[in-house]
């Protein structure tokens, strides 16, 4: 999705999720990473509006959806369907 291309700041907005501080989600075209300041991100494929995490974190799935509002996305973070957190995903 087009729309997601970029780098966009995460900010925790409920649930079991830690600060995340300095954590961003850079997408492009169907493929992207979450990352922390240097160090190597974890990746993702696009597939509408859900980030489906590869590899070690396979069954992790961030779901988004469009913030008319404040701009950006609302997102909630999912583990094998079940909701555990709640985040935004603002440009950066």
């Amino acid at each position: 999705m087009a729309e997601l291309d970029g780098v966009w700041k995460v900010a925790r907005t409920g649930g079991l999720l830690p600060p995340l501080y300095g954590v961003r989600k850079e997408i492009r075209g169907d493929r992207g990473e979450t990352k922390i300041g240097a160090l190597p991100g974890a990746p993702f494929d696009v597939v509408g509006l859900q980030l489906r995490y590869r590899g070690p974190l396979r069954g992790f799935v961030d779901v988004l959806e469009p913030d008319p509002y404040a701009g950006g996305f609302r997102g909630r973070a999912t583990f094998r369907g079940r909701e555990y957190g709640r985040f935004r995903l603002l440009r950066a």
